[in-house]
């Protein structure tokens, strides 16, 4: 449909007409056209439209006085919207004698159109404008006669315009402008209420006999028609949708007396464009009432695109399209045998490859498109070509180019309709008129190249698009066409590489279906059964077990073709010359049971485990092993022989060789078919935590958190590393390594051990306790045993490298074993165990020098917090020195405890004759930790207990071990027990009955009163060299104060009485001793500096505060000063702070300072001063008494 444009006629008086100045001024007003920006509120609409730009025909009025009387609706703009007129006169006399009668007759004719706005435009000079307006003038413009004569209602309908030639500037014809706008927006708006008061009334009278909807359409169309002649393509669209809307009302009314058939088939029906509306002459068939229902949908389809077009809306364009040939698709195939052979499939495969031209065409003129936008408009059209594709993959099953089966019978629809009326024959003489399909009708290879182009085509969109999953689809179809064709190696090559695309996307239906065709064309192939066999084989085998369809693609019985390549992949399995491993292939499933024992009579450990087999048929296996791990690298290996796996629920038991105990993870299954390795790893899915545990008093029935007791079992295999009891720091530490063979006799046994980084065990110089038993033999990796008989300790003193910056270290052990009674069976052992290395203790030392003795304090404290207890602390003397002479003090009690907050105190005094000490002494320290003192008495108390009794040590293993438990969980019994050594043990522990008696024993002996004895328990020891400190100088300084002259043998006599104010005599005495110097240095000289401190606010000091002296062995350097004591009271003397001088040396080189140790013997000397004597008198007002 051609577009239109809004009309305005014009009309100009004579005399301005045959002026210069009208064709100027014509020129001048068409260069302001188009109009932009016009504002239309409609009162039949909420919203305000816009029109962007309104194209506008100038055209004289007499031009158009042949009037339309057509009673056909076309549209609204067919006729002006406004009539102008045009004048310039400046004199009122020529306006009212000639200009008015020529303006009055216009207005005459222009007022009898209907819908159509007038607007007089008065056309005066820039400099005469305005003239005639004096305030007092009696006279009127021509301006205000015009508006007096003509506008008669409200509305001002005249306007002047301030112009001359060569006049461009827009300003001059803003007024004009907006009165136009104004004209044609009234004009339209009641235009088009007109209008919809008609299509109203009509559609009221839908249900009347006579109603003819080909006439409601061409009403409703005119609208529309209207809408886009304006540029409102929104409006106009909404028409074509509300008249879609109608229609399919209608049909489904079954009102079709006034329609012809559902389609009568012409010539290129099926070739022509889908979204021309010009292919037919529609209108003429509407209003003939003839037009086929297939016409008009065409039509419909057609103007809504082309609006679409206008707006820049291409997806919708294709959308719209898309949906259309699927729907009318369908009710054309209802028909099919009454139309041309292929004429759908033709139709439906021209009109979407046309949609996707057209919109490539139309697009070429738009801004270009970008991102998300551009992806689904390249998704749409690729759903148009697949569309098309489809069309072939019903046209080449029909003629026979393509196999009736997945994937190209998915195409085809099966229609059961029941016509209401016999459907008329198909007429030979039709056909259809598309030449590629005529051509791939009759020539299979030219439908093959067809297919190929218009996949690949519908492929690149979808890649373009990014949906990758519907371009992967197509790709199956193009395996199968190569399939078909006999192309097998390349069927193969994209039927392998297609299931690996589908899986992120859970296409399991899609993916099962591509795997079976590449197993079948495997097998055309006759390709051999190898690893790359077998992988397809695991692959298919996994959406097997996945699919939750039930309607798979596969057409032949399913159960019976995975029995077949269940066979099969056995047989393959069995030929392979080296293992393959495969992971979590869902085909098997294992749950492990709590069903975990142990055996009685070895160190063996039964697993029972339920394997699910989710095929339809036996399997048959080799073998089955599960691994489950416990802290760190602790590994158990379950394995089980069988032969045959039912389909469903298998329950297996697995055993292990093992004395391995706590709380493991399932970590690992496998499951041999042959050299298949079917492999799942369930440690990062969070496996199921289950407790294997190997004690006596374990049942079938297991926690999944066992208390694990550090004691060893009387029944299995056991290992404790412990730190050395004996440490001397300085040298190399070593592990006491303790394995109990329980019930076990061991043959052999080998040992190896791991640590942290940085540590390393020294295993070649390992050596065995004396209190051991077995035989040992070291290796460069581990120690191997031998010959350990039952219910032994083997004790192996291992050598390691320094641990000083750890507090515990853990230890993996590996203990691979086998026993007298079965040595062919090898038996394991891993654990993990943590050996505390640090030194519970910390040791500072404090040292005092006075004259010729060192006094030193050390204070042990606790570097954790374990109470810790000390049996004795010694300082010893080297060997082989003379002169050297340690005193100790005596501890106020026999055991000491050292707790976090209360350390404890040992004070040495050293005396050489010799001078210093060169050689380190050696603090020796017997301590334990409070917990192993408890050990050592429950186990004491227990074994004395069951010697009275005559019990088995069985039994009291597991009262120690309860009672052990209780203590570690409740702290509450430390305080009473530092103080009175008493342990209460409530009678609500878990005991047996064969053991109560010896409970109520020991329960009884703990909670009596015992002190702490050093000979209860061993004691660990610890040795810590402990060099002596040098000294250059010591120094002893003391204040002497004398009121009265006195001799320096008696400086501390009793002094009298001393008063504030006095000035008394005092002594600085400072003896200097060179005992503790190195002996190489007694020959130094060495001067020392003294200054009395300054107490102004106690004492006034008068004489040589300040001076140098010569240091002299033994020797009292003595300086008088006076003190006067500024207050009374108990006054503290001066301190004199005493500190040596560099050593002279050469010059420009660093001066050294000797070191010194200063004592203050009248630190804790204080002088009584007295206050003088006299008298104060003091008056206190007592204040006035009250009135």
């Amino acid at each position: 449909m051609a577009s239109q444009r809004v009309l305005v006629t014009y009309v100009a008086a004579q005399s301005f007409q045959s002026s210069d100045s009208w064709s100027h001024f014509l020129a001048a007003l068409r260069s302001l056209l188009p109009l932009r920006n016009l504002h239309w509120k409609p009162a039949s609409r909420p919203n305000l439209r816009t029109v962007q730009e309104l194209d506008v025909s100038l055209v004289p009025l007499d031009s158009l006085r042949d009037e339309h009387t057509s009673q056909v609706p076309v549209t609204l703009l067919e006729k002006p919207l406004l009539n102008l007129y045009v004048l310039s006169c400046e004199d009122v006399e020529t306006y009212k004698t000639i200009v008015k009668k020529q303006i009055k007759d216009w207005h005459t004719s222009v007022n009898q159109r209907k819908n159509q706005e007038w607007l007089i435009i008065h056309v005066a000079r820039p400099d005469s404008k305005n003239v005639d307006r004096k305030f007092f003038s009696m006279k009127g413009s021509v301006l205000d006669k015009i508006k007096a004569d003509f506008n008669t209602d409200k509305r001002d309908r005249c306007v002047q315009l301030a112009w001359s030639m060569g006049e461009q500037s827009p300003a001059v014809w803003a007024d004009l402008i907006g009165k136009i706008k104004d004209g044609l927006l009234a004009a339209f708006d009641t235009a088009v209420q007109a209008r919809e008061e008609e299509v109203k009334r009509s559609e009221g009278q839908r249900h009347m006999p006579g109603w003819n909807f080909c006439t409601y359409f061409i009403l409703k169309e005119s609208l529309a028609t209207s809408f886009e002649g304006v540029n409102l393509f929104e409006d106009a669209l909404q028409q074509y949708n509300e008249l879609e809307a109608t229609f399919m009302n209608v049909l489904g009314e079954k009102n079709m007396s006034w329609f012809g058939n559902l389609i009568n088939p012409t010539p290129k029906d099926d070739s022509l464009p889908l979204l021309s509306s010009s292919k037919k002459s529609y209108r003429e068939l509407i209003l003939a009432n003839t037009i086929s229902v297939f016409d008009l949908r065409v039509y419909l389809l057609a103007r809504q695109s082309m609006l679409l077009n206008k707006m820049q809306q291409p997806i919708e364009i294709c959308r719209k399209a898309m949906l259309f040939l699927s729907t009318f698709g369908k009710r054309l195939r209802e028909i099919e045998k009454a139309l041309p052979e292929h004429f759908v499939e033709s139709w439906i495969f021209s009109s979407a490859l046309s949609v996707v031209d057209q919109c490539d065409s139309w697009a070429s003129s738009w801004p270009e498109l970008e991102g998300i936008a551009l992806a689904r408009y390249n998704a749409n059209k690729g759903e148009l070509l697949e569309l098309a594709k489809s069309q072939l993959d019903i046209l080449g099953v029909k003629v026979g180019h393509l196999p009736p089966k997945p994937p190209f019978s998915m195409a085809i629809q099966t229609v059961t309709t029941t016509p209401g009326s016999p459907l008329p024959e198909r007429n030979s003489s039709q056909r259809i008129s598309k030449y590629e399909i005529l051509l791939a009708v009759g020539d299979s290879e030219a439908f093959y190249d067809l297919y190929c182009t218009i996949s690949n085509q519908a492929i690149d969109m979808y890649v373009k698009a990014g949906r990758r999953k519907f371009a992967l689809k197509l790709h199956g179809c193009l395996a199968a066409l190569d399939k078909h064709r006999g192309r097998l190696s390349n069927a193969l090559a994209i039927f392998s590489s297609l299931p690996a695309h589908y899986a992120p996307h859970m296409w399991t239906s899609l993916e099962s279906f591509m795997l079976s065709r590449a197993i079948d064309t495997h097998t055309l192939l006759q390709k051999p059964r190898d690893r790359e066999w077998i992988h397809l084989l695991l692959a298919f085998l996994r959406t097997y077990v996945n699919e939750t369809s039930t309607e798979p693609l596969i057409s032949h019985n399913i159960d019976h073709y995975v029995t077949k390549l269940a066979t099969a992949l056995r047989e393959v399995s069995e030929k392979l010359d080296s293992d393959l491993a495969h992971p979590d292939h869902p085909v098997m499933a294992l749950e492990i049971s709590k069903d975990v024992r142990c055996s009685q009579d070895e160190d063996l450990v039964y697993l029972t485990v339920l394997i699910h087999n989710h095929l339809p048929c036996d399997v048959d296996v080799d073998e089955v092993g599960v691994v489950l791990v416990g802290e760190d690298t602790a590994r158990l290996k379950f394995t089980g022989k069988f032969t045959k796996l039912v389909p469903g629920k298998n329950c297996v038991t697995l055993t292990c060789p093992t004395s391995s105990h706590g709380t493991y993870v399932h970590e690992s299954t496998e499951i041999q078919i042959a050299h298949l390795h079917l492999q799942w790893n369930h440690k990062g899915g969070g496996g199921t935590g289950m407790a294997l545990t190997s004690r006596k008093r374990a049942t079938s029935s297991f926690a999944f958190l066992p208390t694990v007791s550090t004691f060893p079992s009387l029944t299995l295999l056991g290992l404790h590393p412990l730190s050395g009891r004996v440490a001397a720091l300085g040298t190399s530490p070593r592990l006491h390594l303790i394995i109990s063979s329980g019930r076990n006799d061991l043959a052999a046994a080998s040992v190896k051990l791991s640590a942290p980084a940085g540590i390393t065990f020294d295993f070649v110089n390992s050596q065995l306790h004396s209190k051991g038993a077995g035989e040992i033999d070291v290796l460069e990796d581990g120690i191997s045993i031998f010959n350990v008989p039952p219910k032994s300790n083997t004790i192996i003193l291992v050598p390691h490298s320094d641990v000083t910056r750890f507090r515990a270290i853990k230890i993996d052990v590996s203990i691979t074993y086998k026993t007298v009674r079965d040595p062919a069976l090898e038996r394991t052992l891993r654990t993990s165990k943590v050996a505390t290395v640090a030194l519970p203790v910390a040791v500072n030392v404090e040292d005092f020098f006075r004259g010729e003795r060192l006094f030193s304090r050390f204070t042990i404290s606790t570097t954790t917090q374990q109470h810790v207890r000390i049996s004795s602390a010694r300082l010893l003397a080297p060997l082989g020195a003379q002169g050297v002479k340690i005193l100790g003090c005596r501890p106020s009690h026999s055991v000491m405890t050292a707790v976090p907050d209360r350390p404890v105190s040992y004070i040495f005094c050293i005396e050489s004759d010799r001078g210093p000490v060169l050689d380190p002494l050696e603090l020796v320290i017997s301590y334990r930790l409070l917990r192993e003192e408890v050990e050592a008495l429950v186990n004491k108390t227990v074994e004395d207990v069951l010697h009275q009794l005559s019990q088995e040590s069985e039994v009291g293993t597991k009262i120690v071990q309860g009672i052990i438990e209780y203590l570690e969980c409740d702290a509450s019994w430390v305080a009473l027990y530092n103080i009175t050594g008493e342990l209460i043990i409530p009678t609500s522990l878990d005991v047996d009955g064969e053991a109560k008696e010896v409970f109520s024993s020991v329960q009884k002996i703990l909670s009596q009163p015992n002190p702490p004895s050093p000979s209860l328990g061993p004691w660990r020891e610890m040795t810590i060299p402990v060099d002596v400190p040098k000294m250059n100088i010591v120094a002893d300084a003391w204040i002497a104060v004398r009121p009265f002259p006195q001799t320096e043998d008696s400086p501390h006599s009793e002094c009298p009485p001393i008063y504030a104010g006095q000035a008394l005599s005092a002594t600085v005495c400072i003896t200097t001793s060179l005992h503790w110097n190195d002996p190489d240095n007694k020959g130094q000289r060495y001067r020392m500096r003294y200054d009395v401190e300054e107490r102004t606010k106690d004492w006034l000091i008068c004489g040589r505060k300040r001076g140098d002296f010569v240091v002299q062995d033994k020797i009292t350097f003595n300086v008088s000063l006076t003190l006067v004591p500024l207050h009374h009271g108990y006054i503290s003397l001066p301190k004199a702070d005493v500190r040596p001088l560099p050593l002279d040396g050469e010059e420009n080189v660093p001066r050294v300072l000797p070191s010194s140790d200063t004592h203050q013997s009248h630190g804790t000397e204080t002088v009584l001063v007295l206050p003088r004597g006299g008298r104060s008198t003091f008056i206190v007002n007592m204040g006035t008494e009250r009135v």
